[in-house]
């Protein structure tokens, strides 16, 4: 029993959390962009010191390069001369030159890998962030545009549907005098006048109003 109650409770909190993140999904949206342009910012401040580094120890490397050219032709002249006493101190400075030059020259190569790596992934997450930036601003469309319709269901008729529904209303009322007009021949059809019309029109018994076709009659006589 326990367990399943640990079960329902999880299953609670896990919906609840996720209306919550429906809820404040545009929050959520903006706040990771704000976190992966910061993260992007920093990898760009490293990238930057990265290639200051690099050039710096690769000016340094060329400063290194023309002091052993220097030395390697004043050892050829001092041996030319035979000048060992020169020539021997200057080959075991040349040595060291050569071995400090090829150092760095293996620190620049990993330097040059380390800022080609955070330079790919610093333009991933540059297109990564557009990305998110365009699917923020049609997140925020769809979300007002949902918020614009729920907001029509709740309050009802449109105006245009009220203007239609007051106009078939309008249309569609009795007409007073009509109905005067009924209930007269109504009251007629239920009178004994009306039943002496009826007869007299029939042509039994005298007439009992004078109709135009008596008066053509009389004038034709």
């Amino acid at each position: 029993m326990f367990g399943t109650l640990k079960t329902l409770f999880a299953g609670a909190n896990a919906r609840a959390e996720e209306n919550l993140r429906d809820t404040f999904a545009l929050d959520l949206i903006a706040q990771k962009i704000r976190e992966g342009e910061a993260g992007l910012n920093a990898a760009k401040a490293t990238l930057a010191a990265l290639i200051q580094r690099q050039r710096m120890e690769q000016t340094q490397l060329d400063a290194l390069h023309k002091r052993i050219d220097d030395m390697t032709a004043r050892i050829q002249q001092a041996v030319e001369q035979d000048r060992m006493d020169l020539a021997q101190p200057a080959a075991e400075a040349l040595a060291r030159m050569e071995t400090e030059a090829e150092s760095r020259k293996q620190l620049l190569d990993k330097l040059d890998a380390k800022i080609l790596r955070l330079r790919m992934a610093v333009e991933s997450a540059h297109r990564r962030l557009q990305d998110l930036r365009l699917g923020q601003v049609q997140a925020r469309a769809i979300r007002h545009e949902r918020a614009a319709t729920a907001r029509l269901k709740t309050t009802g008729l449109s105006p245009l549907d009220e203007a239609q529904d007051l106009i078939a209303r309008v249309t569609s009322e009795e007409d007073p005098i009509e109905r005067s007009e009924i209930l007269a021949e109504i009251n007629r059809d239920l009178s004994d006048d009306s039943l002496t019309d009826r007869m007299s029109a029939a042509g039994i018994g005298t007439p009992s109003r004078v109709t135009a076709e008596a008066v053509l009659a009389r004038f034709k006589k």
